[in-house]
């Protein structure tokens, strides 16, 4: 459900303010009223506003000096002006301020509601342009949700199921997985989807400006934050905000998250004003954050606030006969995006995508396309290529050099566990059949040190 707009009437007769209470609030707007400066000052440092209607004739104050405070403190709120007063020098003074619109007393009912709809369209399309000025480099590059395996399709099902729902998702699984994916995915399949979806990359934030990334902050708040900034809770009112690596925020971020979470409000960095969002969250991490809690990484109140609804996405190890749809897909992909006239792979470059473990996944499918793309020199990819751009398949050495002596297919065999094993040697050694000492003493042999 969409949040209420908040308006804020600002005029010392009681008449004009009731009046313009009774027509607004029956649009089910939800209304603040101020007759001084002062009032207006305390209501718009505490509370964000999505329309101001503005008196120009207030008891000891200049009315076009508090339109400049009003703008000062929050940018993005419209400011519609009423007196009775009007003249056009006044106008254009209080447009070149930051005015919304100009209204002259008496005016409307009609008048006020036309007023009001137009300033808050205009506040809903300056909030758009921030936001696909911000993720425009975010959509370019995304793929498409990719399988036809089973494991794809029970997530497929599950993330469709989620979707139906306001409820927070956790996306877990490993890097490369597709989670950032599967988050898009769910945000259009929801009701929500005519809204924003704001992704959040936890990993590579710096600590110290996270707090400003995601509640914003006002001018002057800290050194070097020269303006003001929307943040990305608020960009996201109304639809989705995705939190990538979640497990990598701190302690204190993480405090702050749940009370945004638990409260559905944010104050900008250096503000105590009170904005308040609709948003879904959906988290994503390759950790176990069950693990973190344990330890005391991660707050337990925090974890239990996002896995409401958990989805494990698995490896592309455990999902091999998706590779062939997928390695196509990026066939194409790159091959277009470099104008190389690249048109298949042949069937053993396919045979040996699919005996190699994938640690990174579909990232590490996907780069390793673009790179064999790249240095291609026919229209269809052949295990030469491979070998040109750098890609290692155990299977595919193999079937090259059968005539190799025993020495080398132990060595290589051994090297294959081993990497399956991610380096850990007690683990590789058991999986052979030899003791930890024997492995040890076959890589100083070959000089292998890692």
């Amino acid at each position: 459900m969409k949040t209420k707009a908040r308006i804020l009437i600002v005029d010392d007769d009681p008449g004009i303010r009731d009046a313009c209470f009774q027509v607004l609030s029956r649009e089910g707007y939800e209304i603040e009223l101020a007759g001084t400066a002062e009032e207006a000052r305390k209501l718009i440092s505490d509370f964000e506003f999505d329309v101001v209607l503005l008196d120009l004739k207030l008891p000891g104050v200049e009315g076009l000096e508090l339109l400049k405070e009003i703008r000062e403190e929050d940018p993005q709120a419209q400011v519609i002006v009423i007196t009775a007063y009007g003249t056009v020098q006044v106008a254009v003074s209080a447009m070149k301020l930051g005015a919304t619109d100009f209204l002259q007393k008496p005016f409307s009912p009609q008048e006020l509601r036309l007023a009001v709809e137009k300033a808050l369209e205009k506040r809903r399309l300056t909030l758009e342009n921030l936001y696909l000025k911000r993720t425009l480099a975010e959509k370019e590059g995304t793929i498409e949700f990719i399988g036809q395996s089973p494991a794809i399709k029970r997530v497929l099902e599950r993330a469709a199921l989620a979707a139906q729902t306001d409820s927070t998702v956790l996306l877990t699984g490993e890097s490369g997985t597709g989670k950032g994916l599967l988050a898009r995915k769910i945000h259009e399949m929801s009701p929500r989807r005519e809204g924003p979806f704001v992704a959040v990359d936890c990993g590579t934030l710096v600590p110290t400006l996270f707090e400003s990334e995601l509640f914003g902050h006002v001018k002057g708040a800290f050194t070097g934050a020269t303006s003001h900034k929307i943040g990305k809770f608020e960009l996201a009112n109304n639809g989705t905000i995705f939190f990538d690596e979640i497990g990598n925020i701190s302690p204190d971020i993480q405090a702050k998250l749940l009370k945004a979470v638990e409260e559905k409000e944010i104050s900008p960095v250096g503000s105590h004003r009170l904005i308040r969002v609709d948003v879904r969250i959906i988290a994503a991490t390759n950790k176990n954050l069950k693990e973190e809690v344990r330890k005391g990484n991660f707050r337990e109140d925090l974890f239990f606030r996002l896995n409401v609804i958990s989805i494990q996405l698995p490896p592309l190890r455990e999902r091999r006969e998706d590779i062939p749809l997928l390695a196509e897909y990026f066939l194409k992909r790159y091959a277009r995006k470099h104008g190389k006239p690249v048109e298949a792979l042949s069937p053993e470059v396919i045979e040996a995508f699919q005996s190699y473990t994938w640690p990174g996944n579909v990232r590490e499918l996907e780069n390793t396309i673009e790179r064999l793309v790249v240095f291609a020199r026919k229209d269809i990819i052949t295990p030469e290529d491979l070998y040109f751009a750098g890609f290692e398949s155990e299977k595919l050495e193999f079937k090259l050099e059968d005539d190799l002596p025993l020495e080398e297919v132990e060595k290589r065999y051994i090297l294959k566990v081993l990497r399956s094993c991610g380096g850990n040697k007690t683990l590789a050694a058991k999986r052979l059949g030899i003791d930890r000492k024997t492995l040890r003493e076959k890589l100083k042999r070959w000089g292998i040190s890692k």
